[in-house]
Parts: C-alpha cells; structure tokens; sequence
C-alpha cells in the first residue's frame, strides 16, 4: 500500500525534527521535547511533502481559497511548498485550483511601501492561515489579525504540529471567530513516530 503524503511527511518530521531533553519554549515554559519544523519544511523532499499534505487536508475539508499565508518566518517555507504544489496540481489534474501565498511581516516596512502583507493581497479573497508548530498560538493570531486588517477572508487555520499541551488550539480558535482549526499532526503523533524508529534503529 502506498502511505500518504502526510504518513511520509509525519516519518521525515520524527526524523528530523523532533528533539527529546530539556528545552525551554518561546513561551517561557519548559518541555521533554523540542520541534523545530524547519528542517522538515526545508528539507527537498519534507518540503514537497508539506504542501501535498495540506493541500489534501484543505480538500479533505471542503476548504476552497485562493491563498494561505502566514507570519515569517515558520510559515515561510509552508506558503512556498503549498503554493508550488497547487501549481503541480494543476498541470496534473485539470480544474485544480491554483492556490497562491503571501507572508506577513512581524512589524510594517519603515521604507518603500510600509506593508505587512507581501506577496498575494485581493480585498475579500478567502485565505487560509497556516503555521509550523501551534504553542501559544500567538503567532498564527498576529497573522490572522493582519490578514483580516488587510481586507482579507480568513475561513481557515492550519498548523502541521499541534502541541496539546500548551493551549494554543483555544487562543486560536477564538482569534478565529468560527474558522476551522486543523492540523496535519499532534505533538503525540511526532513523539510515537519518533519512538518508533528509535526502537527500530536499536532492534
């Protein structure tokens, strides 16, 4: 049986970017474990497997927009790799819809246009936050809170790891006023993976 894009990517995330020892959070708390979704969102192939793994979670929810988006830089590499696999999509699969991307500054540009958002912007067009790791949540809410300031839509929010410890899914939620919160995986799901191949490496 051929895994899907998200069983690959959930393989090369415990691989690569989940840590065990002590680690203290942006939040100011502690932890057992530390992910840092970058190296898997940078990875060649993590990369390409991050954006065919939301694009199947946006269509496995009836989620249909023209752009996601979200605050540099953890949502960087996110933006590229789904905006780069929808046109892949599209060359593959007549009627696919393109799905473009913007980012969104921590702070307006002091010089030229003094913008937020760069790269896609259309008044009203529904867009999708995405985000790495949801902690706090607080980033994903500035996004959010700068793409509705923008003139945008926001119908959905997704992250590919949720920590389920931390809270953040209800900070967000709220922040989203009835915008879906989904997620490729949880903090557990990485951990299990991570466990596992450990176990695996030592038999």
């Amino acid at each position: 049986m051929t895994s899907t894009h998200a069983q690959q990517l959930l393989s090369i995330l415990a691989r690569t970017s989940f840590k065990l020892g002590q680690f203290k959070l942006s939040s100011g708390g502690t932890s057992d474990y530390y992910i840092d979704c970058r190296t898997t969102t940078l990875h060649a192939e993590g990369g390409r497997l991050t954006g065919e793994a939301i694009l199947d979670l946006l269509h496995q929810n009836n989620i249909d927009t023209a752009a996601v988006g979200g605050l540099t830089m953890g949502a960087d590499p996110i933006v590229s790799n789904v905006a780069t696999a929808s046109a892949w999509r599209a060359q593959t699969q007549p009627g696919s819809p393109l799905i473009h991307g913007f980012l969104v500054r921590k702070a307006e540009k002091a010089h030229g246009t003094g913008r937020r958002i760069e790269g896609f912007h259309r008044q009203g067009a529904r867009v999708v936050i995405v985000d790495d790791v949801c902690t706090t949540g607080a980033s994903t809410i500035n996004a959010i809170e700068a793409a509705r300031e923008s003139g945008m839509n926001v119908i959905a929010v997704v992250c590919i790891v949720e920590r389920e410890d931390a809270n953040g899914r209800a900070a967000v939620e709220t922040a989203a006023d009835g915008a879906p919160f989904l997620r490729l995986f949880t903090a557990t799901d990485v951990r299990t993976e991570h466990v596992k191949q450990l176990a695996q490496v030592q038999i």
